[in-house]
C-alpha cells in the first residue's frame, strides 16, 4: 500500500509543504494565497524528471467568478525542486507507481482532420490548440486531411487498426459519422468498431462533441474535448441503421425532416457565416412556415405505449416485413461480411402510428444536436433508444419561443411538442400541404439521403434514398465505442 509523503520543496520558485497522498493528488499551501491540489489522474497530462527537479504537465481548471458557470481549464506546468536527487528519484517513483491508472491513456492515435469544415479553420485550431496538449501527454498520432466526401469513410474502412489505441475526428459529426459506417462495411467489423472514436469539434454542427461534455459538467471547448481523448475514459454509443430496400446507413446523431431538417440542409448557403448560419436561416423560415403531409410509425418505448394510434393488423406487418425479413436480407446479399444491423424482429411488437400534417420530426441518439441546441434533453448515449421529438402544429409565435428554447431543453415543456422514446421508427415523407408539387428533405447526421420533387440543393446530386416510400430505423444498443471525458 502506497502511503502519503510530505516534504518541503519548491513549487514553481516559493517554497511550500507538499504532501503526495495514496489516492494520488498533491496539496500545498503558499503564502497569501489558499490550499491548492493537483490530482495526477484528472490535472496532469504527462510529467518528467531531471535531476532534483519534477515537471508536472498539467491541465487545470481555473477558478470562476460566476456561479454556476463551468470551470475553464487551462494549460499550466508544476515544477518541484526536491531539496536532493535522491528524495527527486524516490517522488518520481512514487508518482509513476501512482500514474499507473494512466497507463489506460491512448499512446498512438490516428487523426483525421477536416480542413473545408465550419469556417474552415482547422488545421489552425490542430496546430495551435490540439497539438500542444497532445505533446504535452506523450501521444503520438498520424495525421490525414480529409480531401473529398467519403474520404474518411474510405480510410477507416482500409486502415490497420493495430497500429493504433484509437481514431481521432477533428471536425464536425459528419466525419465521425463516415469513419462509422467505414468501420461497419469491414469483414473484420465486430472488432473494429470496438476501437475508441474521438470527436473534438472543428466544424459546424458539433453536437456529439457538446453532448459528450455537457453530460461530464465539463465545458464546450476544443482544449476540453482533446483532454477527453487523452484521458482515455470510454463509453459505449448505440448505433442506428437507416434502412430502405436494398440500401443502408448508419447514424450516431440524429435523423430530421420538416422544419429542422430544411434549416440544417437549405442553410448551408449560408455556411461562410459559421454556426450562426443556422440561427440565421431560422427566423427566414418561421416568416414563411411549411407543412408536411406524411405517415410515421414506432414502436414505443415501456412507458410510452399511449402515445400514437394502434397499428391493424396489416398494417403491422407491412411494418415488420421491411425490418425484420426483406430489408435486412436483401441487405445482407448486397453487402455480405459487413454488419448487417441489429438482430432483433419487431413482428409481434405494439406498432403505433400517426398521421400529418408535421412541421418537424426529430430523432435523436444524443441530446444535443449542435453547440446550442438540445432537442432532445433525455437521450443517453447507449439506452437502445432514438428520442422523438415532433411538432404537428403551432401558431408561428409559439414555435419561435420553442425553437429559443431549444438552447437548454425547455422546449419539451410546451403543449404544442410531442416527446417520446422509441425502439423502432418508420418514416413516410409526404409533399408540403398547400404546394403537392414539392416534398421535403430527409436529413441523417448533417447529411441529405432523401429529397422530394421540386427540392434543388446547389452541388447535391444523386441521394442514398427515395424520397416517400418508407425509411426504417432500428437501434444497436452500444455497438460502438467512444472517449469520453469520465
Amino acid at each position: 500500500m502506497v502511503l502519503a509523503t510530505t516534504e518541503m520543496i519548491r513549487v514553481n520558485g516559493l517554497q511550500a509543504e507538499v504532501t503526495l497522498s495514496a489516492g494520488g493528488e498533491l496539496q500545498w499551501r503558499l503564502d497569501g494565497s489558499g490550499e491548492q491540489s493537483l490530482a495526477i489522474e484528472s490535472d496532469v497530462l504527462g510529467f518528467s524528471s531531471e535531476g532534483r527537479e519534477i515537471t508536472l504537465r498539467g491541465y487545470v481548471n481555473e477558478p470562476r467568478s460566476g456561479d454556476g458557470e463551468l470551470e475553464k481549464r487551462v494549460r499550466k506546468d508544476f515544477v518541484l525542486v526536491m531539496p536532493t536527487e535522491v528524495v527527486a528519484e524516490s517522488w518520481s517513483d512514487r508518482i509513476r507507481v501512482l500514474s499507473i491508472p494512466l497507463v489506460g491513456r491512448p499512446k498512438r492515435v490516428f487523426i483525421i482532420l477536416n480542413p473545408y469544415g465550419g469556417k474552415r479553420s482547422a488545421r489552425k485550431i490542430f496546430d495551435t490548440e490540439i497539438k500542444p496538449l497532445l505533446v504535452a501527454a506523450n501521444i503520438m498520432y498520424t495525421l490525414q486531411e480529409t480531401k473529398y466526401q467519403l474520404h474518411a469513410q474510405e480510410l477507416a474502412y482500409k486502415l490497420d487498426l493495430l497500429k493504433y489505441d484509437g481514431i481521432v475526428c477533428v471536425s464536425g459529426d459528419g466525419v465521425f459519422v463516415e469513419v462509422v459506417n467505414g468501420l461497419l462495411q469491414r469483414e473484420d467489423w465486430d472488432t473494429a468498431i470496438k476501437v475508441p472514436l474521438g470527436i473534438i469539434p472543428a466544424g459546424t454542427g458539433n453536437g456529439l462533441a457538446k453532448s459528450l461534455l455537457d453530460a461530464a459538467g465539463e465545458m464546450y471547448s476544443i482544449q476540453n474535448a482533446t483532454f477527453a481523448v487523452i484521458r482515455g475514459h470510454k463509453r459505449a454509443l448505440d448505433v442506428t441503421t437507416v434502412l430502405q430496400g436494398e440500401t443502408k446507413f448508419f447514424s450516431i446523431l440524429m435523423l430530421t425532416w420538416g422544419l429542422i431538417a430544411d434549416i440544417d440542409i437549405e442553410s448551408e448557403k449560408y455556411r461562410w457565416m459559421g454556426s450562426t448560419r443556422l440561427d440565421f436561416y431560422c427566423f427566414l423560415r418561421i416568416m414563411k412556415l411549411r407543412k408536411y403531409h406524411g405517415h410515421i410509425e414506432f414502436v414505443p418505448a415501456p412507458g410510452y405505449e399511449l402515445y400514437g394510434e394502434p397499428m391493424k393488423d396489416g398494417a403491422i406487418c407491412m411494418g415488420t416485413d421491411d425490418v425484420s425479413e426483406k430489408g435486412q436480407n436483401c441487405v445482407a446479399e448486397v453487402l455480405q461480411g459487413s454488419y448487417q444491423g441489429p438482430s432483433v424482429c419487431f413482428e409481434k411488437s405494439d406498432w403505433r402510428f400517426l398521421e400529418g400534417p408535421f412541421v418537424t420530426i426529430s430523432l435523436m441518439n444524443v441530446p444535443w444536436m449542435g453547440e446550442d441546441a438540445m432537442p432532445t434533453p433525455e437521450a443517453k448515449f447507449s439506452d437502445g433508444f432514438l428520442d422523438l421529438v415532433m411538432i404537428k402544429d403551432c401558431p408561428k409565435s409559439a414555435l419561435l419561443s420553442i425553437l429559443l428554447k431549444l438552447k437548454d431543453g425547455s422546449h419539451t415543456k410546451s403543449p404544442y411538442v410531442m416527446y417520446l422514446k422509441v425502439k423502432a421508427f418508420k418514416l413516410m415523407p409526404g409533399n408540403r400541404v398547400g404546394d403537392p408539387t414539392k416534398g421535403g428533405i430527409v436529413d441523417v447526421d448533417g447529411e441529405v439521403v432523401a429529397r422530394g420533387e421540386g427540392i434543388d440543393l446547389c452541388g447535391q446530386e444523386g441521394d442514398l434514398m427515395a424520397y416517400g416510400p418508407p425509411i426504417q430505423l432500428t437501434v444497436d444498443k452500444g455497438l460502438a465505442t467512444v472517449f469520453s471525458p469520465r
